[in-house]
């Protein structure tokens, strides 16, 4: 079933074929929605751009979201474009690899900052801008940002990303009370460990892997897929009343100690 025909969406965070954003990008399409796609920079785009195209995206643009004019070139094309939006998924981390492999406590200010305005502040930016353009549709629309269990509980090597998607995951319920009387619904999507480009950063995330898989209670980890299916359904009509949530896609690992 098409579930999302005629919705039009924005993914922000390919970076290849092993991307969340790329699996949720794929559910989406394959739902029936059109879908704009940005890559970081012009060393992306080479990995980008193919998936874009296989997808048939119409609005495939750069962006970092460090860049303020970038970010506001893409909504006004977007606005331009199609006249509104559906949803919008964020699915954008970033913090330096002294910072992501040190102490919290021994945590630059600059490294700080920088990974919070990448991973979370960006998605504030993000969802002030598309507010006009979701709200032109009669059913608001939905917003989508990628987090992970650190955020709850210590994970070794994980360092200040844990810190900055706690703040991630409060901005979630507070951008769902301030957009609800719009409809429009604001959640989070908490994959367990899966191995992407940004995963790689993390020092002995095989191990981690390895205990997710022993731990969860269906013993197993998921995939992009398994990620861009829940993503798939919290932006459809039928996840209508569904806002301010971090939604698990872990196998249950979230459950356990």
């Amino acid at each position: 079933m098409k579930s999302l025909e005629g919705k039009k969406g924005l993914v922000v965070g390919i970076a290849n074929e092993h991307s969340i954003a790329w699996g949720c990008a794929k559910a989406f399409h394959g739902a029936g929605a059109e879908i704009a796609v940005t890559y970081l920079n012009e060393k992306a785009e080479r990995f980008v751009r193919p998936l874009a195209e296989q997808i048939n995206s119409p609005i495939i643009l750069p962006l970092d979201v460090q860049d303020d004019q970038q970010m506001a070139d893409l909504f006004e094309v977007i606005g331009e474009s199609w006249g509104g939006l559906d949803f919008l998924l964020h699915s954008i981390a970033f913090a330096p690899m002294e910072d992501l492999h040190g102490r919290v406590v021994d945590c630059s200010r600059e490294g700080f900052l920088k990974a919070m305005d990448i991973s979370c502040h960006s998605f504030l930016r993000m969802a002030r801008l598309a507010e006009p353009l979701l709200k032109r549709g009669d059913d608001g629309g939905s917003l989508l940002t990628v987090t992970y269990y650190g955020s709850e509980k210590v994970v070794p090597h994980y360092g200040v990303m844990g810190p900055v998607k706690a703040a991630l995951e409060s901005a979630v319920r507070y951008l769902a009370s301030d957009l609800g009387n719009d409809r429009i619904r604001v959640n989070a999507l908490s994959p367990g460990p899966l191995m992407t480009r940004a995963a790689s950063g993390i020092r002995d995330f095989e191990q981690l892997l390895a205990e997710a898989r022993a731990k969860a209670p269906e013993h197993e980890v998921v995939g992009i897929d398994d990620v861009g299916a829940l993503a798939r359904f919290l932006v459809s009509d039928e996840a209508r009343f569904i806002t301010g949530n971090v939604a698990y896609v872990d196998a249950g690992f979230h459950t356990v100690l």
